[in-house]
């Protein structure tokens, strides 16, 4: 790998740190506790960073996006690290019957809102849900949509770029499916993970612990597509999908830090 492709992420942080940092500092200046809040900083400097450059992150992806989730989502869809809700134009409203939104960072609810009311999808009508939990919470998820808070209740779950940070991924992918995901319920997710070229796996880990202070954690170089594809039925050695595509996303360059894996997992 080039060492000018491999500093380039240097370039990207400088760029975010002139949008975000100052309006950061001055959330931390007005609440001085943010910054003592596990993820306060982190939290803030994503809010204030996406409100910007998310509809442009957002449209890089749209031919994926609109293959992968437009025909595919349908019924109950949770969509964990909604974020400002950028997934919700990508749904058919004549599918999905209800929108559950789950973004641990409240600070982007208002802006989530809007944008899941844009296409349709209201708290006032029972169609949207916003949860702030963590996607480790599956008791938390399940409650407000299962009057007994223990039963498999999501038709299709959507991961867009979030699986990069939350804790524990590979016991948070089980449990997401096993507990929250229906039989016969689809796992739509287009994520970056881990290059299969050594070189550039290399810089992943290298830049990793800087790049994640500002981006809640985010690791570069986890390789998330491969637990999916991996994952057993509870305690049992069969596999817990009954269908699965998983495909390389075309506009990558092969020395991107971040590499991409497109999926649609079906659970048997």
């Amino acid at each position: 790998m080039k060492i000018s492709a491999a500093l380039r992420i240097l370039l990207d942080l400088r760029v975010f740190a002139q949008i975000a940092l100052l309006p950061t500092l001055r959330a931390i200046i007005a609440s001085p506790a943010l910054i003592f809040r596990p993820g306060g900083f982190s939290r803030s400097f994503m809010a204030n960073l996406w409100v910007t450059v998310g509809k442009g992150a957002d449209e890089g992806g749209t031919s994926v996006k609109k293959r992968l989730i437009t025909p595919n989502a349908h019924g109950v869809v949770l969509d964990i690290g909604a974020g400002y809700g950028h997934t919700a134009k990508y749904l058919d409203t004549n599918r999905v019957t209800k929108y559950i939104a789950l973004e641990p960072n409240v600070l982007m609810h208002s802006g989530l809102r809007g944008a899941a009311n844009e296409v349709g999808f209201r708290e006032s009508d029972g169609s949207l849900l916003i949860l702030s939990c963590g996607a480790e919470d599956t008791a938390s998820i399940l409650s407000p949509i299962d009057s007994q808070g223990n039963q498999p209740s999501v038709d299709t779950i959507i991961s867009i770029l979030t699986l990069c940070t939350v804790p524990s991924p590979e016991h948070t992918i089980k449990s997401l499916i096993e507990d929250v995901l229906k039989p016969g319920g689809e796992l739509l997710f287009f994520e970056h993970v881990l290059n299969p070229r050594d070189d550039v796996a290399w810089w992943q880990k290298f830049w990793t612990p800087l790049w994640a202070i500002f981006f809640d954690g985010c690791v570069l170089y986890r390789p998330t597509h491969t637990w999916i594809d991996n994952l057993l039925s509870g305690d049992s050695q069969e596999s817990a999908w009954r269908e699965r595509d998983l495909w390389e996303n075309e506009e990558d360059l092969e020395d991107n830090l971040f590499c991409h894996r497109v999926g649609r997992f079906v659970k048997s």
